[in-house]
């Protein structure tokens, strides 16, 4: 058996474990702990193999993400640089009510950010965030209920990308703008939850823009022949910190001067 054969092997067998634990709705101890030669392209492979396990079972690609975009969220998981996975049709909560047990989740958290809604598609490498800007055709609030299969949330830069980047499910607010018409560093949001205050953040905590983490986002797919494509939802990563959220938990966002958004958890 070759070393590619082995290495495919070994990275398709983590994919369906993982793609069980999903579906499961249920945890798996850490990859990295098992298996410490696992390098970023593997964790790629894993992820792609996941996906690729969901669109047979009738899922539809509809966007892409990028995770652990600002300091506070990275000191928060404890992994220091970004992470990038796929968002399908299963996951976009068309309303702002989530159902814990329909939709799988395990150990959610909830995160306020910026949507990207794609006119054209973008292409890796060299994309700039004047390219993302000439690309959207509007920016909208949005959660990201974050999730992990990795037990306790135990994770390192291959189980986040291994596990889609941790991605759970997504709620998109009614409110859209162009985003040639905000400063998007200078966005402000502010989170409530239960009603009371919870965080806040501006745009400038994703790499100092959305726009260059959404270029980065597509520059790094890019190496891996992946493309943001028309109409594709692009989120952009957390102006906040996680927020841990159960059955009963409302969380409201405002992205001031553009809308709200909420999620609502039963």
């Amino acid at each position: 058996m070759t070393s590619d054969t082995t290495t495919s092997s070994r990275t398709d067998g983590y994919a369906t474990e993982l793609y069980e634990a999903l579906r499961d709705g249920r945890t798996v101890t850490p990859l990295m702990g098992r298996d410490a030669t696992l390098t970023i392209n593997d964790a790629y492979a894993i992820s792609l193999g996941i996906l690729e396990r969901r669109k047979a079972d009738g899922e539809r690609v509809v966007g892409k993400k990028i995770g652990v975009t600002s300091k506070a969220v990275q000191d928060m998981l404890g992994v220091h640089q970004p992470d990038f996975g796929f968002l399908t049709d299963r996951m976009w909560i068309q309303n702002e009510t989530i159902d814990i047990a329909e939709t799988g989740l395990i150990q959610p958290r909830a995160e306020a950010e910026i949507a990207f809604i794609l006119r054209d598609g973008l292409k890796g490498p060299g994309v700039t965030a004047e390219q993302v800007i000439a690309a959207t055709e509007s920016i909208a609030p949005c959660f990201e209920i974050v999730d992990s299969r990795i037990a306790d949330w135990k994770i390192g830069i291959v189980d986040t990308v291994a596990d889609n980047a941790s991605c759970g499910v997504f709620v998109i607010g009614e409110a859209r703008a162009d985003p040639r018409a905000h400063d998007l560093p200078a966005l402000h949001v502010t989170v409530t939850k239960n009603g009371q205050p919870l965080s806040e953040g501006y745009g400038s905590a994703v790499q100092g823009s959305p726009a260059e983490a959404v270029a980065w986002l597509a520059n790094t797919l890019g190496a891996y022949g992946v493309t943001l494509d028309a109409g594709d939802v692009i989120l952009s990563g957390s102006l906040v910190p996680l927020a841990p959220a159960v059955a009963g938990d409302v969380f409201e966002m405002e992205l001031h001067g553009i809308g709200r958004c909420a999620a609502r958890f039963v």
